[in-house]
């Protein structure tokens, strides 16, 4: 690529897309350094028509996916998998067995396929598709024949969800995520939210073929590489997410996940609340309980305190708040607010109260003097319960789930009658692993999956401007399966062969 001078504004959108960061901007104008493999990222964001396509003299042309990057000798293409050595497109990396990532994805059942002889990490990919995948293996498990197939599949209809430990309200479903990048990028929207945890979806294919779609999955990348990077919600906070680390949410940690809704910490700690004070209540933004009408309550015959709360009833003890950035994820910020009213008649002097949230991370302590609530210092019975509260919540953590699907033309490389694979995998004759990982396949037609992404071994994900993410993929069978779905038989090579290289 080369950069006409007199067009150029030096707005940093090419250096912010550059997949080898070959770019940079200096005096307000950008300059092109060694590297450059033409992957045409920079051209497709440039709004001045800046970047204008060069020759690929000197070069040799990588043909593992649809960019083509033109690699000067000693560089990587865009992908940063293949590099030029010598005049000669060479894989980084080597093919990885499966007993090598075995502890990271778990035990496998003892079936004969359940576990590929080999795995996808390493393997290159075979572009265009109809052609056989990288590496096809046969190999003898329980004294049956198994054949495993295996390449590094470019996904371009693929997102990533995020498990979001955190009872802080992020905002309504539907909601836009967005990330800065030399300007407002959309990468998502907040999806949905589970029990103590909020969904966000990122990515997905309308997202990355959009004019955002580079920037959205550039910072995917980057979070799927183990970097942490920082999203606002429309309309919301700014969240720090870091996979497998504790969230930030506007800058402050979330520690601990609750151990449940306001609900079941009656449930879970009806003994402790018992003694705590004479009225609990636990501030949740799902369910907010009332102790001494919740069940619980009632069956240690905890009596009635006259507290009424505010919020919609759903059955006894249980209410439904509204959300907000308060006490546990309600619209509560100052704890006495959620009273509605009291009977004097049953709520006497010197009557306590605690409130708190369902993590214990904050709390109040009352006492009923002249006729209203009055803080204090805690009594011993219920900082015993606030500690035991707390002891029981898991830490905050960010989780996420790749989904994708090699439904598409990644099949060819396993097969010449696609819809026979598809078939046999939903039938379980073909079992499919990503780097060696076990994922959930969808039902329905297509293979579409979702895996975990801390199974993965790191550095295994890779990012292809087109865009799309480039994952390990092996499809173990038996060998007479591999027959029947039409498999390229012609390409298969023993597995003691191909490790001995």
């Amino acid at each position: 690529m080369k950069i006409d001078l007199e067009k150029c504004k030096g707005c940093g959108l090419c250096e912010e897309v550059c997949p080898l960061s070959v770019i940079k901007v200096e005096k307000k104008k950008a300059k092109i350094e060694n590297g450059c493999v033409d992957c045409r990222s920079c051209l497709k964001v440039c709004p001045e028509g800046a970047c204008i396509p060069g020759t690929a003299e000197s070069r040799v042309t990588c043909t593992a996916c649809p960019i083509m990057c033109a690699i000067p000798e000693g560089f990587s293409g865009a992908c940063l998998r293949y590099f030029n050595k010598k005049g000669k497109i060479v894989r980084k990396g080597r093919l990885h067995t499966y007993e090598e990532i075995q502890d990271l994805v778990g035990s496998a059942d003892d079936k004969a396929i359940e576990k590929p002889l080999i795995t996808g990490i390493g393997s290159g990919t075979t572009y265009p598709d109809f052609r056989p995948s990288p590496f096809i293996v046969r190999g003898v498990r329980e004294g049956i024949d198994i054949v495993t197939v295996v390449t590094e599949a470019p996904l371009s209809y693929s997102g990533v969800k995020l498990k979001v430990d955190t009872d802080i309200f992020l905002g309504e479903e539907s909601k836009k995520i967005y990330v800065r990048r030399k300007g407002k990028r959309h990468l998502g929207h907040l999806c949905t939210e589970e029990y103590g945890s909020k969904i966000l979806s990122l990515g997905g294919v309308n997202i990355l073929t959009s004019k955002d779609g580079l920037f959205a999955a550039r910072v995917l990348f980057e979070f799927l590489s183990g970097k942490e990077i920082k999203v606002e919600v429309e309309d919301g906070p700014t969240i720090e997410l870091s996979l497998g680390k504790t969230p930030k949410v506007n800058g402050v940690s979330e520690e601990r996940m609750r151990v449940g809704c306001g609900s079941a910490v009656s449930g879970l700690f009806a003994p402790y609340m018992f003694h705590a004070a004479d009225e609990v209540i636990v501030l949740d933004g799902h369910i907010t309980g009332l102790f001494s009408e919740h069940p619980s309550g009632r069956y240690l015959k905890k009596i009635r305190s006259g507290i009424s709360i505010v919020g919609q009833k759903s059955t006894d003890g249980r209410y439904f708040l509204g959300k907000g950035t308060g006490w546990g994820g309600t619209d509560i910020h100052n704890p006495l607010e959620v009273i509605q009213g009291i009977d004097k008649s049953k709520c006497r002097g010197g009557m306590t109260l605690l409130i708190t949230e369902t993590t214990g991370r904050k709390f109040s302590f009352y006492r009923m003097k002249g006729g209203e609530f009055v803080e204090e210092k805690p009594s011993p019975e219920a900082m015993k319960f606030i500690e035991t509260l707390r002891d029981s919540c898991e830490h905050s953590r960010v989780s996420a789930i790749f989904a994708a699907g090699v439904g598409g033309s990644a099949r060819a490389g396993v097969t010449k009658n696609p819809i026979k694979l598809t078939r046999a995998v939903h039938e379980s004759k073909v079992i499919i692993t990503i780097g060696g990982a076990r994922p959930f396949i969808f039902p329905g037609g297509g293979i579409n999956f979702l895996v975990d992404v801390e199974k993965i071994k790191y550095g295994s994900i890779y990012l292809s401007p087109t865009p799309s993410f480039i994952i390990p993929v092996e499809y173990t069978m038996r060998l007479k399966t591999f027959k029947a779905i039409g498999g390229h038989i012609e390409a298969i090579k023993p597995v003691e062969e191909v490790l001995k290289k």
